[in-house]
């Protein structure tokens, strides 16, 4: 079954495209991965798929009916855990979560058993009677989704759910995505993490200026480069590396600087192993290691947008 079908949707902004004719299709039961660099149309479609934003053209079905049409009855089976917090911080967790909760019409009963299930979800009953004003970022976040999920949606979409977070945190929440998919929730998820993305998702789309321009599973949208070698250099002093004059050498596409080390994409073809380590040590940067390393979704999307994901 497709919880959601989205066919032909544009929205623009004055004269400004920000979602282009886009159309996808979300499984029932999948983590279904949507990646894009900022200001390719995420942020857009998810705002129109929770009714917060009406599109120009475009029909959506989730759960088979037209949004549309039975906008209420579908919202009753949506959780939304925006990337902005949507918690007051005044209130405590306990009252957070049944405030938002009790939008879905619940009973007392059924309240109360909701609060309680998503506060132990998250991991945060022991602090139940705290206000959201005295949690760390990452128990705010987990806060976040606990409103999100009491009324046990069909469908929780997910934007930026991790964002500015420790390790220990983002490793509760990523737990926590995965067991509420095996309770049987469809997840819409969107990251600006790759690891995330790759950790979780059974397929992913990737969009840009609003398009849709992959889809598939990682391992299909990894089949899509398989003329790309990417070659990780590791390096002291990235100061010191000009991006145009390594893109200039014959069969490079595209490149990405990290932390120590600068990850070059070229065409697989192309023999510019000796012309790459001559740009190196005639600049007299040090090379610390260097060799192939494994295809991954960075690379993929790198290759078709052009940017890096946090771009």
């Amino acid at each position: 079954m497709k919880v959601i079908t989205i066919k032909n949707l544009t929205k623009r902004f004055g004269e400004k495209i920000a979602v282009d004719n886009l159309s996808l299709e979300v499984e029932e039961g999948e983590i279904f991965g949507l990646l894009g660099p900022n200001g390719a149309g995420k942020s857009t479609t998810i705002n129109i798929l929770t009714g917060l934003l009406k599109s120009n053209r475009g029909d959506i079905e989730i759960f088979g009916k037209s949004f549309n049409s039975n906008e209420m009855n579908i919202k009753r089976n949506i959780g939304v855990v925006p990337q902005s917090l949507a918690i007051y911080d005044s209130l405590t967790a306990v009252e957070n979560v049944k405030f938002f909760a009790g939008l879905f019409g619940l009973n007392r009963r059924e309240l109360n058993e909701a609060v309680e299930y998503a506060l132990e979800f998250t991991g945060l009953l022991e602090h139940r009677n705290s206000k959201a004003k005295n949690f760390s970022g990452g128990m705010m976040r987990r806060l976040n989704i606990a409103c999100a999920i009491a009324h046990k949606p069909k469908l929780v979409i997910m934007d930026e759910p991790t964002v500015g977070i420790d390790p220990q945190s983002r490793n509760h929440i990523l737990k926590s995505v995965k067991k509420l998919n095996k309770e049987g929730c469809t997840i819409v998820y969107t990251s600006h993490y790759m690891e995330e993305v790759e950790e979780l998702c059974n397929r992913i789309v990737i969009i840009d200026h609003g398009k849709v321009i992959a889809g598939g599973t990682k391992e299909q949208l990894i089949s899509l480069v398989s003329d790309t070698q990417s070659l990780e250099v590791e390096i002291d002093e990235l100061e010191s590396i000009d991006e145009r004059s390594l893109k200039d050498i014959p069969g490079v596409k595209n490149l990405n600087i990290k932390e120590n080390s600068v990850v070059i994409n070229s065409i697989r073809e192309v023999n510019n192993l000796d012309k790459i380590i001559n740009y190196f040590t005639s600049n007299n940067v040090s090379i610390r290691n260097i060799g192939y390393k494994k295809m991954d979704l960075e690379t993929v999307f790198l290759s078709l947008t052009g940017r890096k994901l946090r771009d």
